[in-house]
């Protein structure tokens, strides 16, 4: 457990700025309702800041109707409050990434100093000097705040006490920063951080701790995962918007053609086409989703007749929306954002495949997650597929929703140090549901390890850092799921085997016109 609380410290104590109160004491409480904004949305400034998210900007034109151009203009217009507040997330964490690699540069430099590792810093320092919330302390403040938390304390009590565990940690990371500045050289060069103008411009420094720079490419770098998810973001409400202009404009170049409203020629073309739901289908929709749904079918089911009824409705527009589509001329030009390129160590780590292989396929994996298992032959087929030209590299990310997973990692590390990873790996992935420390070193006995090798490193932890070393590391690249899958540094968004070999072949190719480019 205190592995897990010490990753969490980290993060904590990373995200901190030095000197304020880190971000988790300010969460609501758990169970709690939204806070009433102090701004109404006239009031809410307008964002003027460079958010530094567009490589480059969307082209004028990025819609062309049966003739009829959608200008960028067109689309952002009604999206413009929403794509602020996405810009603004980006603005403000670069306002606070000076401060988080100057805490992550002091972590390192006394963790050095005192012969640790930052995790055994953060445990001391931090977790150890942490005051365990009570059942009374949680009751306290379930009493406090009870108007503003919905449910019972009883429900809710082991939220509230993680809640305060965290606020108090919180603290204590911030009073280790506060010492830790005292103790260093840290001298902050800029009041603000603001985006690189130019490749050049990533060279400014922003800080320096001990003499060692800050610079705006550090902060960049880091950022990027959160950059690349405010341009999808943006990308996705575009297109949605673009979408949904293509079937207005149709929708109005028929009824002009037909001479009758947008409105009677939907009556004309759709109605009909949407059946009435009968009592039967009400039932059987009932029946396959009774274990999700509160109240008796005879309760229900006029409201389950009206949902079925409009999503018949809306299927019936899909439809007719896509033979208007297939019939015209329509060209969207809206850039789809590139996936960022990450650096992913892969030195020490478990990998199949040729050293020197032209693409390497890096999975961060957790051995109870049901869609880990379904990757792993994927992969293991790949490699075998693309004999000497694919390099599988595997790291850890133990979800925290999986009790046995971060175990199960460090038990697949002391398989390795007996030569018997991918075996051990795969009787995890084929005993998901027994993966308990007492099954973990019978999977051992069953693949012949030194059972007295193999339990003195799994129930010494002697693998834990190299585990967590895994997890930050996914973290600082924006993996927040498993198992999450990069080739050649770039994460690979459909992961059936048909989309992980798509993006093999891409970085093939890329490989190939480089040669040939030189």
């Amino acid at each position: 457990m205190k592995i897990i609380q010490a990753l969490i410290v980290l993060s904590l104590l990373s995200g901190a700025a030095l000197g304020q109160t880190p971000q988790s004491a300010t969460q609501p409480a758990p169970g709690a309702g939204p806070k009433p904004s102090a701004q109404t949305p006239a009031q809410k400034p307008e964002v003027k800041e460079d958010c530094g998210c567009e490589s480059k900007a969307p082209p004028d034109v990025v819609a062309t109707i049966n003739g009829v151009r959608v200008t960028i203009k067109d689309i952002d217009e009604p999206l413009r409050p929403k794509i602020e507040e996405l810009q603004k997330q980006v603005i403000e964490a670069r306002k606070r990434e000076v401060d988080l690699q100057i805490n992550s540069k002091l972590l390192e430099a006394e963790a050095a100093k005192r012969g640790l590792t930052t995790t055994k810093l953060i445990e001391a320092e931090v977790i150890n000097k942490t005051v365990e919330p009570t059942e009374a302390d949680a009751q306290a403040f379930y009493n406090q705040n009870k108007a503003r938390i919905t449910g019972e304390f009883a429900a809710i009590k082991k939220d509230i006490i993680d809640y305060l565990r965290n606020q108090r940690q919180g603290e204590e990371a911030g009073k280790l920063a506060q010492r830790l500045r005292s103790a260093y050289d840290v001298k902050v060069l800029v009041t603000e951080a603001t985006p690189p103008a130019s490749p050049a411009d990533r060279a400014r420094v922003f800080a320096t701790v001990n003499g060692k720079p800050i610079t705006s490419g550090d902060v960049e770098d880091s950022l990027k995962p959160l950059i690349y998810d405010v341009q999808d973001q943006i990308y996705q409400l575009r297109k949605a918007q673009i979408d949904l202009k293509v079937n207005d404009t149709l929708l109005e170049q028929e009824a002009a053609k037909k001479k009758v409203t947008a409105r009677a020629l939907l009556e004309a073309e759709v109605a009909p086409k949407v059946k009435p739901v009968t009592d039967e289908e009400a039932k059987k929709f009932y029946d396959e989703n009774k274990g999700r749904i509160n109240g008796t079918f005879e309760q229900l089911k006029e409201q389950i007749k009206e949902y079925m009824r409009q999503n018949e409705e809306r299927k019936a527009m899909g439809d007719y929306a896509a033979s208007l589509k297939n019939a015209a001329s329509v060209t969207v030009t809206l850039p789809q954002p590139e996936l960022p390129s990450y650096t992913i160590g892969t030195e020490g780590q478990p990998s199949k495949g040729a050293e020197n292989a032209e693409v390497t396929v890096v999975e961060f994996t957790d051995f109870q997650c049901p869609m880990c298992a379904k990757t792993h032959p994927v992969l293991d087929e790949l490699v075998k597929e693309y004999n000497g030209k694919v390099r599988l590299v595997v790291r850890d990310y133990p979800l925290p929703q999986h009790e046995n997973a971060f175990k199960a990692a460090e038990a697949a590390e002391a398989a390795r140090e007996q030569g018997k990873y991918w075996e051990f790996v795969s009787l995890m992935f084929e005993n998901q549901k027994e993966l308990g420390v007492v099954k973990l070193k019978e999977y051992a006995t069953r693949l012949g390890l030194d059972r007295k090798k193999f339990d003195e490193s799994l129930d010494g932890g002697k693998f834990a850092e190299q585990v967590q070393k895994d997890m930050l590391e996914g973290q600082k690249i924006g993996v927040n799921s498993t198992p999450s899958v990069y080739v050649n540094g770039v994460m690979v968004k459909d992961r059936t085997k048909e989309g992980i070999k798509s993006a093999i072949e891409s970085a093939l190719k890329v490989r190939v016109e480089s040669r040939t480019s030189k």
